[in-house]
């Protein structure tokens, strides 16, 4: 804390202590404001602008240090002034009070809390800019809630200091009006209770819930508004509750969600069941790097005690494993079990007609229109392939289409040095290709911390993969039957020779051909949707990769829960997406995983925080896998155990993050996870022993050395 803060804190609590020590709220009695009234009232004649302006000052100092006395002091404005002076006056001083007495929460509190709570301060800050100044008007309305408490809790937001003026202002004007009119009556007030009776109560809450009342109003208005064109469309009867379009985790899980509760609910597949994840994606992917890992563990059995480990790899019996991996999990999404789970599935091109309307086209040609009352868009995303000079004539790879290789390439260059590029790019080295990957951004795994993106590099390299970040790629070239792609770093042009380009540059959201843009449903890269995932019709909501912010399939699975109710039941109560508590996980070797904050997140967003760091080449049964190699990081909130964030770089990270997504859900800290008993030898017991390294920064020292003394003093 500065000085200036430490001064204005002395300050404020000398005026405090100064009130109540010298026995000031003696004058902010009714009893003395009724005896003093006749006073009171020729001074006023007297001098009129001396005593406007000292009650003025003298309104806003109560005010501001939220002083009690509020109340007698806008009684005694009625019974000075009379009811038109006593209320402007009543009116400016109370809302300018309020505003300084939200300023010094600010500067005294903000950064504190904001360097304790400063994600969750972000999403209040983001509710405040929308619809803070709606909300304060209300609570102003209703005189119940504490006024100065309402000051206090402003103050740690963003919101204007003008806004909070003038919205002030106008919401205490009722109370304020009531006040001084009791006031200029003033002999006829025996207490502040016979002020407000329970009419005038109720008058108040039911005034205060009438803008909640209009904003429900309004958002009526503006929905009948954006179905209005469509209005003559909607059906008296529907053929069902629920359309999903997508058969993917997102769309998927909504259609069971909904079957669950007995919605009648129909799931649109254009092509295969399970979607991106299971046919091209999380499955197939990880079934690669299985074999590939496996490989990588015979050449260097020496390092497990075999001498020597001989194997000849058959790269199309290696993606035919993968094939059948893929089909041994196809039964979990297939038609047949969600028939049975009582989706009606249909495999067909889905259009969005109207709000209330789909039509499948069945392969066959035919089609079928289907009334709903809701339609959830879970589409997913494809891989983006850069329109890069060339690249059509020479082909390249994506994550959807490598699959069907049978012929490992000899040469392969992966362009993308993100999650998917890094795992494959690793596991095709593993397997045998001469790999090169190109990055154009200056380190791999972008989003993730320095140190981290450099383990990964070394990493792939020490498995022969030849990173190149730092690299833009600018065309694709073909010479006889060589293809080249040609990038440049640093001013300078080189050729890359290739036998197969992989592009693993990201996914764009698959978003036409739906009827989206006949609807008018606004569209960026994603469908634009609102936090409770409808878009600008209600009835019309989406979810997964098609709707982001991210595009995992853990992430599209959470997402159908808000879906699947809000869509169902949104009318009588709707659920906010919560995003929380994210995990995620890059599964090269060894893994990286994450969840909540980590370093450059935390300084972007100028949250403090504290490191906390166990490195596994300490822990025993990591020794004994020979996987003695990455760490566990946490950051926790200054001086407590609160967790921020975790990322773990080690063999099955993915694994041990879950105890920390479990503890950061629901609010336990790293005491928890240290007093929590794990089984010895495991590779879990990261967790406890960076919990530990936590406490042993935290030692009581002071006490410490009391105890000391006290065994030293016990031996004698």
């Amino acid at each position: 804390m500065t000085f200036k803060k430490i001064g204005l804190v002395l300050l404020l609590a000398l005026g405090v202590v100064a009130f109540f020590a010298l026995d000031l709220g003696r004058f902010l009695s009714l009893d003395y404001v009724k005896g003093a009234q006749d006073r009171f009232a020729e001074l006023y004649a007297q001098h009129p602008a001396a005593v406007l302006g000292s009650y003025f000052g003298i309104y806003v100092l109560v005010t501001a240090l939220s002083l009690p006395g509020a109340v007698i002091m806008t009684l005694a404005g009625g019974a000075i002034f009379g009811l038109l002076v006593g209320t402007l006056v009543v009116s400016f001083a109370s809302s300018l009070g309020a505003t300084l007495a939200m300023l010094a929460a600010r500067y005294l509190l903000r950064e504190g809390v904001q360097s304790r709570f400063g994600a969750r301060l972000a999403d209040i800050d983001k509710g405040i800019a929308r619809e803070g100044a709606f909300y304060l008007f209300t609570l102003r309305l209703v005189p119940l809630f504490p006024f100065f408490v309402i000051n206090l809790l402003m103050g740690l937001t963003k919101m204007k200091a003008t806004t909070f003026y003038g919205v002030s202002q106008l919401g205490m004007l009722a109370g304020t009006v009531v006040y001084v009119n009791a006031g200029t009556q003033l002999a006829r007030i025996d207490s502040l209770q016979g002020i407000l009776s329970p009419g005038l109560l109720l008058s108040f809450v039911l005034l205060g819930v009438f803008p909640l009342i209009a904003k429900k109003i309004v958002d009526g208005v503006k929905a009948r508004r954006v179905y209005a064109p469509w209005a003559g469309r909607k059906p008296r009867k529907f053929d069902r509750n629920m359309v999903v379009i997508g058969a993917g985790a997102a769309g998927l899980v909504t259609a069971y969600i909904a079957a669950a509760v007995k919605a009648r609910v129909t799931l649109v597949e254009s092509h295969k069941m399970g979607g991106d994840c299971l046919n091209y994606g999380c499955v197939p992917s990880k079934a690669l790097i299985k074999t590939a890992t496996l490989a990588r563990q015979m050449r260097h059995s020496a390092a497990y005690g075999i001498a020597r480990a001989e194997f000849t790899l058959d790269f199309a019996q290696v993606m035919e494993r993968v094939a059948g991996v893929v089909r041994a999990v196809e039964p979990h999404d297939s038609v047949e079990r969600y028939t049975g789970l009582g989706v009606d599935v249909q495999i067909g091109r889905a259009k969005i007609l109207d709000p209330w309307h789909v039509q499948i086209t069945h392969d066959d040609g035919s089609t079928q229109v289907l009334s709903t009352r809701c339609i959830v868009i879970a589409t997913g995303a494809r891989p983006f392939v850069p329109p890069l000079p060339g690249i059509e004539e020479v082909g390249c790879l994506t994550s959807d289409t490598l699959w069907g290789l049978r012929e490992q390439p000899r040469r392969l260059v992966v362009l993308g040095g993100g999650p998917i590029g890094c795992e494959l790019a690793q596991a095709f080295a593993r397997l045998g290709s001469q790999v090169t990957q190109v990055e154009m951004a200056p380190r791999l795994m972008l989003r993730e911390d320095e140190d981290v993106s450099a383990y990964a590099q070394q990493a792939l390299q020490a498995d022969g993969v030849t990173v190149l970040t730092g690299h833009q790629a600018l065309r694709c070239e073909q010479v006889g039957e060589e293809k080249f792609l040609v990038v440049e770093a640093a001013g300078q042009e080189r050729r890359l020779p290739f036998d197969a380009l992989l592009c693993a540059v990201g996914r764009v959201a698959r978003l036409q051909g739906f009827g989206l843009e006949e609807l008018g449903i606004p569209v960026h890269r994603t469908v634009l949707t609102d936090d409770y995932l409808q878009t600008v019709f209600p009835n019309i909501l989406a979810a997964g990769d098609v709707a982001g912010p991210y595009q995992f399939t853990h992430t599209a699975a959470h997402q159908a829960w808000y879906a699947a109710v809000n869509g169902l039941f949104g009318g009588f109560k709707k659920f906010k997406a919560d995003y929380s508590v994210i995990p995620w996980c890059t599964f090269i070797d060894p893994e990286v995983a994450r969840v909540g904050l980590n370093e450059q997140e935390a300084r972007e967003k100028g949250v403090a925080f504290e490191v906390t760091r166990y490195g596994i080449d300490d822990l025993d049964r990591a020794i004994a896998d020979s996987a003695a190699h990455g760490w566990v990081k946490v950051l926790t909130v200054p001086g407590k155990d609160r967790i921020l964030g975790v990322t773990i770089v080690g063999a099955h990270a993915g694994e041990l993050l879950a105890e920390f997504v479990l503890a950061m859900k629901h609010g336990l800290g790293l005491n928890k996870i240290l007093g929590t008993i794990h089984t010895y030898p495991t590779l879990a017991e990261a967790n406890k022993y960076v919990a530990g390294e936590w406490k042993r920064a935290h030692q009581p020292l002071a006490l410490l050395r009391w105890v000391e003394r006290f065994h030293a003093w016990r031996r004698g």
